[in-house]
């Protein structure tokens, strides 16, 4: 009886009181206090009044505003950015943004515009971001001209257009993107141009318009940053009618649905007539290549053959010595050797990623490429026991290495010694069979960058990274780590340079307390998806300042002493853990409100614990965790009974006492 009293007592006593405090729900989304405001998809007619006057952008799309008038948005004095995408939208009155002074991107696309005041634009003094995407216009008078000469972008693409022709005073000083793509447009005039020709270092956008004609000078006048005529089928079309043109950028590529014709050399002819520095042919299909295809490509400084069916380039190509960057990726080459780099002398940028079928690297393919200072291999099946020395020979200069996505590598000690300077080296998804307890990478001094994840690589060589003095980015997701645990003996103690570690998804249950000691500058440390409890954050105590993601662990309760480590970090992430909210966890509950400032992702950091709070966000839990009235009551009733029973046990050792005396 008085054992039933006792435990009746002990959970009256430590008995507490939980409820979840949640903030009424917000119509729109707040995603910076008081400026920035997503009101999308709400179903909302009119502007909530729960926006504050100060809001700066507001994302409005998916809405309903068949109408907008003066009054719409005149309380939103402050708004630099408003998207209105899909808010059906038909007509825009006089004066509509007269108050938006400071209104910078205005995006009106997909909506079916009927009318649209001419004073409709006449309020905002520095508008340089124009969206009339998918509104059904079909001629540019639609567009009220006033107030637009600090217009820098006007996009008006997927619409009903078939003359380029800006309206009759229409401000281009500062126009720099002018976007016709998927529009009706099929011919272009002298005329059409002329009226682009204050425009500066312009990037027009054609794409998708299939131009049948150009009349002979329309692009004479005016120096062009990029014009894309991509989808159009008859390229000879495009290089007659760009005579004596000025162009940065020239984007000639196709697409999937559209019906190629095969290009024959002499359609590039034109090129002779023009100034180019960069081409891109992406998805065409070549009648035959020569020597000489490319004979008009003297001044160019960047070649885009992505998806252009090639399986060899031709020996003694000419027209390509200046070339700087050549894209080759997506095709079908058999042997890095079938490109024949010998012709592009001056390349510091290569691209051959996902080719088609196996690529052999085979030996010394571009050892004539001495200048050669990126390099992009990824994704192409490559497999070799004995990498990389063969078969980067003479790139002494190349500084970023990409062998993602291949066959496994077997790697030996110095594997990269041909290309000492490298800075960047990407092996993520490529299996490595490192064949010697020293560092394959041991010569890399300069290594700024190593993307490991996911190699199957030995993390028990406690020689992997050594001789990386310069390293400051490491991936070693997906690796994981003898036991699951990090030893304090491990292959990061030599790494004294290295700022970022990502350790996401190696399976880790626990970290030895002195595992990171060596790393002394670390600034971004990424442990999430892995198997780690809160005892692990104590090998994190000599880190302050840093970015912290523990996200997706085992953590469920984490004791006061571990909450200083916590506080010292600039952000933390803890978001999908059993997080316990009970008072169990009190003191880091309390800390969590606190420190909600250094706190990322606090919508998904959710209760596991108890099942009554399952879902619901720290931040709006709060718990009663001091003696309830109940508890006193009871306490007041035991500490009575005790007293009793003192009382009488006193009794009756003295009685017991006096008996055997």
């Amino acid at each position: 009886m008085a054992l039933d009293i006792s435990c009746f007592f002990l959970v009256a006593l430590f008995s507490a009181s939980c409820e979840a405090i949640t903030s009424s729900d917000q119509m729109c989304i707040e995603k910076e206090t008081n400026k920035t405001y997503n009101c999308e998809n709400l179903g909302l007619s009119e502007i909530p009044d729960t926006l504050p006057n100060s809001t700066e952008c507001l994302e409005f799309s998916f809405n309903f505003l068949p109408t907008i008038q003066n009054t719409t948005f005149s309380r939103l004095v402050n708004l630099t950015f408003l998207d209105l995408t899909r808010c059906q939208i038909y007509w825009i009155h006089e004066d509509t943004f007269q108050s938006q002074h400071q209104l910078d991107t205005l995006v009106l696309t997909a909506n079916p515009l009927i009318f649209m005041a001419e004073t409709a634009l006449n309020g905002p003094k520095s508008l340089k971001h124009l969206f009339f995407i998918q509104t059904g216009i079909s001629s540019l008078e639609f567009i009220p001209v006033h107030n637009l000469k600090n217009l820098e972008s006007l996009h008006l693409g997927s619409n009903h257009i078939s003359s380029i022709k800006l309206p009759k005073g229409f401000p281009t000083e500062n126009l720099k993107v002018l976007d016709f793509q998927n529009n009706a447009i099929h011919y272009l005039t002298k005329e059409e141009m002329g009226s682009l020709h204050q425009a500066s270092n312009l990037s027009l956008n054609l794409k998708g318009n299939d131009i049948t004609g150009i009349e002979p000078g329309a692009f004479e006048s005016t120096v062009f940053q990029s014009v894309d005529f991509g989808g159009t089928v008859d390229l000879l079309v495009i290089f007659t009618g760009l005579q004596n043109a000025t162009i940065q950028s020239l984007w000639l590529g196709t697409f999937e649905d559209v019906d190629d014709k095969e290009i024959s050399s002499s359609v590039f002819d034109g090129l002779c007539e023009m100034s180019v520095e960069s081409i891109n042919l992406q998805k065409r299909s070549f009648l035959s290549l020569s020597s000489n295809t490319f004979h008009c490509f003297t001044n160019l400084k960047d070649l885009d053959l992505t998806a252009t069916h090639l399986k060899q380039l031709p020996t003694g190509i000419v027209g390509l010595n200046n070339l700087k960057k050549l894209v080759l990726s997506a095709n079908k080459f058999d042997s890095l050797c079938h490109i024949n780099a010998a012709s592009f002398p001056s390349l510091t940028h290569l691209y051959i990623k996902g080719n088609v079928k196996k690529l052999d690297l085979g030996n010394g393919c571009l050892e004539n490429l001495e200048n050669l200072h990126l390099l992009d291999l990824s994704h192409d099946d490559i497999e070799t026991p004995d990498c990389c020395n063969l078969q980067l020979k003479n790139l002494s200069h190349l500084q970023s290495l990409n062998l993602s996505y291949n066959e496994p590598l077997g790697l030996k000690t110095e594997a990269f010694k041909e290309c000492p300077h490298l800075e960047l080296l990407d092996l993520a998804f490529t299996q490595l069979r490192v064949k010697a307890a020293q560092s394959p990478f041991q010569n890399l001094h300069l290594l700024k960058v190593l993307n490991l994840s996911h190699c199957l690589i030995d993390t028990g060589n406690q020689h992997l990274l050594n001789g990386l003095p310069m390293l400051q980015h490491l991936n070693l997701q997906g690796n994981h780590f003898p036991n699951g645990n990090i030893q304090k003996t491990n292959p990061l103690q030599t790494l004294e340079s290295l700022e970022i570690l990502i350790l996401s998804f190696c399976d880790l249950s626990s970290i030895d307390q002195l595992a990171f000691t060596s790393l002394k500058i670390i600034n971004h440390m990424d442990l999430s998806h892995n198997r780690l409890t809160s005892s692990s954050i104590e090998a994190l105590s000599h880190l302050k300042g840093i970015y912290l993601n523990l996200a997706s662990n085992s953590i469920s309760i984490i004791p006061s002493s571990l909450l200083p480590i916590l506080s010292q970090q600039r952000t933390i992430n803890l978001r999908q853990n059993p997080l316990d909210c009970t008072c169990s966890n009190i003191y880091f509950l309390e800390w969590y409100k606190e420190n909600m400032q250094i706190l990322e992702d606090t919508e998904h950091t959710l209760c596991a614990n108890p099942p009554s709070l399952r879902g619901v966000r720290l931040s709006d839990v709060m718990l009663s965790c001091n003696i309830t009235a109940v508890g006193i009551f009871f306490l007041i009733v035991f500490l009575l009974l005790f007293t009793v029973a003192l009382i009488f046990a006193g009794k009756y050792f003295l009685r017991w006492k006096y008996q055997h005396i």
